[in-house]
């Protein structure tokens, strides 16, 4: 009869061929993992609309701190843009405005890439080029908009004069198409 441990039913079987993968299962195989993968970063990351939201609302948060701190402390705060970042300044009676590194909420942000500081109005005046707010702790606040977009997305950070920091809804947006001003 032979070597019994390889026969079988009158078959004679040699080891290690028969056994692997064709090359077609392992394509098919990478296939279904290459969707399960794109699929899996689409539901993790948010999508534009989302991330403007939340920088939005940091903005918002982070201009009424400024605006408190300068009612309390007395000192006159300063918000620049310069497009895809932010800052805020402290003015001092001896030492001009300089840029606040002593109260961590107000160090200086980057936005996220392709996210940017669009435009700012002071007082329903043109936009300006140079974008700069200033809260001081006495008298009334002058009301702002500060529109920030990210891809087609775009949102609104609204300052009225009673010291009221607020986010805009998207108003601009007429049946899928940008309405005219």
């Amino acid at each position: 009869m032979g070597n019994s441990r390889y026969q079988h039913a009158g078959q004679i079987s040699v080891p290690g061929v028969g056994k692997g993968f064709t090359l077609i299962e392992v394509m098919v195989v990478l296939v279904i993992m290459g969707l399960f993968v794109g699929l899996v970063s689409n539901i993790t990351r948010p999508d534009d609309r989302a991330l403007l939201r939340l920088e939005t609302e940091r903005l918002a948060q982070l201009l009424d701190l400024a605006a408190t701190e300068s009612r309390l402390t007395g000192k006159r705060i300063a918000w620049t843009a310069e497009g895809t970042g932010y800052r805020f300044w402290r003015f001092g009676a001896d030492t001009d405005w300089s840029e606040i590194r002593d109260v961590d909420s107000l160090r200086p942000r980057t936005l996220p890439q392709g996210m940017k500081i669009a435009g700012l109005r002071v007082e329903n005046t043109s936009p300006r080029e140079n974008m700069r707010l200033e809260f001081t702790s006495f008298g009334s606040t002058l009301s702002f908009v500060i529109e920030m977009t990210f891809g087609a997305a775009s949102s609104s950070v609204e300052g009225s004069p009673i010291g009221e920091v607020r986010i805009l809804p998207d108003e601009r947006k007429v049946n899928g198409e940008t309405a005219p001003r």
